[in-house]
């Protein structure tokens, strides 16, 4: 019996996250509608496929942040297996209702037998941790509501307040609690790079040292509130919506929707090269096992 819902549970899991490809090759192709593929040339494409790679390898810091969680809350477990299984969910975001990715990586865990609360709680913490990591971003983007405040100064703000909280959780908690919090900041920040990345193909003029900061900490902040959006997709619309409230002003409505479009197609691809890699990397130890 039991080994039937451990065979159960991992169906579960595998069959979320194969369902997660299908949405995604439905986002690609909608996105593939929506712009003009002809107006990037090769070297473009050639930095397109570049931040995909990087976004897609920035998903590692995500399951190391869950790994140093599910320590914190005494559950041990190889840090492979970890990144495998965080990968092997995770597309599962792009399935309508943005929690069939959580109730994928609890099926697996609980197919390898680990507890079922202390799964959930991982859960729940990393959810509110990557919240307030997101949430320190908006300092970065304090500017854009006060003209007036140098951007030096909201970036020296952003950064120790960051020291801050790792110096706090680290105290009142645990090292395991303060290194996911770390490895968020890290992936919030690559998100934010690669965003602006796709900004630049659109708008190069746009994007300069000095807006650095700015560009970063909105973006964080539209992922946000993608994230807390119950039922979107993968934060679909909300994302677009904040980043046109808080940029419109600043850069042309066309160019950073095409940007906030261009942008989707490398966060996909990325996710999806995340979860090929992981996938096949699974079936290659089984058949040589």
């Amino acid at each position: 019996m039991r080994f039937s819902l451990k065979r159960w549970l991992h169906i579960i899991g595998g069959s979320l996250g194969l369902l997660g490809v299908v949405f995604v090759f439905m986002r690609l192709n909608t996105y593939m509608e929506q712009i003009d593929l002809t107006r990037f040339d090769t070297t473009a494409w050639s930095l397109i496929g570049l931040l995909a790679l990087v976004y897609g390898a920035a998903n590692v810091l995500l399951a190391q942040a869950w790994w140093h969680l599910l320590a914190f809350f005494n559950v041990e477990v190889e840090r492979k297996w970890a990144v495998k299984t965080y990968g092997l969910s995770q597309l599962a975001k792009y399935v309508p209702g943005n929690i069939f990715h959580l109730a994928g990586r609890q099926a697996l865990g609980m197919a390898a037998g680990l507890p079922a609360g202390a799964l959930a709680k991982s859960t729940l913490w990393e959810l509110g941790l990557i919240a307030a990591a997101g949430a320190l971003f908006g300092v970065l983007a304090t500017p854009l509501v006060w003209p007036t405040l140098p951007v030096p100064v909201s970036a020296e703000a952003f950064g120790l307040i960051t020291v801050m909280g790792i110096i706090t959780l680290r105290w009142l908690l645990s090292p395991a609690a303060s290194a996911t919090f770390i490895w968020q900041i890290f992936f919030l920040t690559i998100s934010g790079t690669v965003f602006m990345g796709a900004l630049f193909l659109v708008a190069p003029a746009v994007v300069t040292f000095s807006t650095f900061s700015v560009l970063c900490g909105s973006y964080v902040i539209a992922w946000l509130a993608g994230l807390v959006t119950p039922g979107a997709p993968a934060g679909v619309g909300v994302r677009e919506f904040v980043l046109l409230f808080l940029l419109g002003g600043q850069i042309p409505a066309a160019d950073l929707l095409l940007a906030v479009v261009l942008g989707r197609i490398i966060t996909v691809v990325g996710d999806l090269l995340f979860f090929t890699t992981v996938y096949m990397s699974k079936t290659f130890k089984k058949h040589n096992d």
